[in-house]
């Protein structure tokens, strides 16, 4: 896609609910006299993924202002040279005029460079810029190298967590009989043949007496995380609270071993919270949630995280009306599109041992499986959320249909509409009454429901030919 078909839609999502600066995108009512600072602002967009814009006519409270021709042409010229002559390397920007809701802005786009990281000409590297929740940031010394190491093709995955360690001190540090365990094999007797295992599946690197570790191997295998100075802030944090709010904490857990050795205790605890005493002849838990649905989209959280964000944790927060999931990075397909798209994932060799030990699924179904699993306890429709630097995903308890928001019905709708869609099945009348626990009498309230998602333009008619509502068929959208 042409950045110019998705600069209307980037610059809708910054002024809309509430008007605020995205790290692709950045206001400007006019023409600034600082010149280091623009070029800052256009190294940025350079080192940012998929670059971005300079969005003139804009004033920081996001009310609009007019520029004339002139000022155009001074702005286009002013960027075009500092671009070509105050940074690393010359970079070649494009604009164009495009109407947003009645006013004429000037977009000025940015590409991202392949060979990265951009800096400003004369500095070093420590003279790189980024951009941050809408803000352009000097790099961090952590993110240059990580941005180097992309920009020279060596994924998270295959960068050193810890270098020159002994053949002892590698046993101390992972937790190697967690990998036969799970790999459902015995641990060799010697151990070098241990070694040359964990070499196999990428955890280290290395030869006769110094060993590397990677950082796959210690974000799964680490017996603490905290022996790794750059993954320490990689831990997953649980936090129960008492009410519907973060005031009054219960509990919280942060848990300090890689993903592969506490994932199940994770989730045995997560769920542990999740439940409610029913005391009948024996007491028992009930889970308000299925287990299969926390435990893929926790993993997924694991898997499709953005290792180059810092300062944001995987973070499960229960409270008593939701449970909220969060992982640093944006989704990388369309929120409504996580069902029948096939995954996209930043951190492939950590999706693929994840899949490997039977964690996660890597053929996408595992957001299926979940959704699937909500529909089966007739709960409200989960809430996948794409934020700045952040994916939030909530989960709910059964509410009674009457209590649910149009919002939670049409998302419900929306997703059994996909998930059918999967199965080479249409929806109907008939399977909206099974989604939400309705009688057959009750088939004008799915017949609602249905409306309301049609209007929502998330659904359409399957059978354009049937004139009669009772007969009609439904699919997602996009199909």
């Amino acid at each position: 896609m042409d950045w110019k078909d998705k600069a209307l839609e980037i610059l809708r999502a910054s002024m809309t609910p509430v008007p605020h600066e995205l790290s692709e995108l950045d206001w400007k009512s006019g023409l600034s006299s600082k010149t280091d600072r623009l070029a800052q602002h256009i190294c940025a967009f350079s080192n940012h993924q998929g670059g971005g814009m300079l969005v003139y006519g804009i004033n920081d409270d996001a009310t609009f202002t007019t520029l004339n021709k002139e000022q155009v042409e001074q702005i286009v010229k002013r960027l075009g040279n500092i671009a070509h002559n105050n940074l690393s390397n010359a970079i070649d920007i494009d604009h164009t005029i495009l109407e947003y809701e009645g006013h004429p802005v000037l977009f000025v786009y940015v590409p991202e460079q392949r060979e990265k990281p951009i800096y400003l000409r004369g500095k070093d590297y420590r003279e790189a810029y980024c951009r941050s929740n809408g803000q352009t940031l000097r790099m961090s010394d952590l993110q240059v190298r990580n941005i180097i190491a992309t920009s020279q093709g060596i994924c998270f995955e295959e960068r050193m967590a810890k270098r020159n360690v002994s053949k002892n001190d590698l046993l101390l540090l992972l937790n190697f009989r967690k990998l036969f365990e799970l790999l459902d094999k015995d641990i060799p007797k010697s151990i070098d043949s241990i070694i040359s295992r964990m070499t196999e599946y990428g955890i280290c690197t290395g030869a006769e007496d110094l060993w590397n570790i990677t950082n796959l191997g210690a974000i799964l295998f680490a017996n603490n995380l905290n022996d790794f100075k750059e993954l320490a802030s990689r831990k997953v944090i649980v936090r129960k609270y008492v009410g519907t709010n973060n005031r009054d904490m219960l509990i919280e857990q942060i848990e300090q071993s890689g993903y592969a050795v506490g994932f199940e205790g994770l989730i045995d605890f997560i769920m542990k919270y999740v439940s409610t005493e029913n005391i009948n002849v024996k007491r028992e838990s009930v889970a308000e949630y299925p287990r299969v649905a926390i435990r893929e989209f926790v993993a997924n959280a694991l898997v499709h995280q953005d290792f180059g964000i810092s300062g944001i944790n995987i973070t499960i927060e229960i409270f008593a009306n939701r449970i909220v999931i969060t992982n640093p990075g944006a989704p990388l397909n369309d929120v409504n599109r996580l069902i029948d798209l096939p995954p996209n994932s930043r951190n492939e060799k950590l999706a693929e041992q994840m899949f490997l030990l039977g964690f996660c699924e890597r053929r996408g179904s595992g957001i299926d499986r979940a959704i699937a699993a909500i529909e089966e306890m007739y709960l409200p429709a989960p809430r996948i959320a794409k934020e700045e630097s952040c994916t939030r995903v909530t989960l709910y308890p059964h509410k009674e249909l009457n209590d649910m928001t149009k919002e939670e019905k049409v998302g419900a709708c929306y997703q059994h509409a996909c998930l059918l869609n999967e199965d080479g099945k249409s929806m109907n009348n008939q399977s909206v009454r099974e989604r939400f626990n309705l009688k057959k009498t009750q088939s004008s309230v799915a017949s609602r429901i249905i409306a309301d998602t049609v209007e929502a333009n998330l659904i359409k008619v399957a059978n354009t030919d049937i004139v009669s509502k009772k007969l009609m068929t439904y699919v997602p959208y996009y199909v």
